[in-house]
């Protein structure tokens, strides 16, 4: 048994404690669950043999470092590692070119690389619960990103968005979303400038 027809293998809420290099063989595999199972900390850097995995849940485990097989995957589009102990991530997470979604909620991240500004095809990137000062100035340039928390962060500016005209419209206003992160950048770089 190579499983290399294997697409998708879900192993959430297991105690699993460590991931076997041998999941490298199952070169067929497009999706990866591994939540919920506490105790892993790293990824065998054979993972990133799966060149067709584009889905990756490892949310709520103990990563302290986003595993670097995970940079090396070309086809990667959604990640989550919320729930982790993240306290940074890697100035290479640029090379994770077609990932669109990235839940990093509840982890202990303080502050994003320059180079997050270069994943263009992010949509949806989740940073609540963390421990971030600051928005990098160079996330104003992500043209893509759509739906976007900072939400029970440190952040050291107060930002405070316009009153909207209507209910409808502040249905839709997200306090620590899109419009948030714009402003906080433009004070940000009033006070610098």
């Amino acid at each position: 048994g190579q499983l290399t027809s294997l697409q998708e293998l879900l192993l959430s809420y297991n105690r699993i404690k460590s991931v076997p290099k041998e999941i490298s063989n199952c070169i067929s595999l497009e999706r990866l669950e591994l939540a919920v199972n506490r105790n892993i900390c790293d990824l065998p850097p054979q993972l990133s043999d799966l060149k067709k995995l584009s889905h990756v849940d490892l949310c709520m485990n103990q990563f302290t470092a986003v595993p670097s097989a995970l940079l090396d995957m070309p086809n990667l589009e959604w990640l989550d590692m919320g729930g982790n102990k993240l306290q940074e991530l890697p100035d290479a997470i640029y090379r994770m070119e077609n990932l669109h979604t990235l839940w990093l909620q509840r982890n202990e991240i303080k502050s994003l690389p320059e180079t997050i500004s270069n994943m263009k095809n992010l949509s949806t990137l989740v940073l609540s619960n963390n421990k971030l000062k600051d928005i990098p100035a160079c996330m104003k340039d992500m043209t893509n990103l759509r739906f976007v928390n900072f939400r029970d962060n440190p952040l050291e500016l107060e930002v405070t968005l316009p009153p909207c005209e209507n209910t409808e419209e502040e249905e839709q206003q997200e306090m620590f979303g899109i419009e948030f992160m714009h402003m906080y950048i433009q004070e940000s770089l009033k006070k610098t400038g």
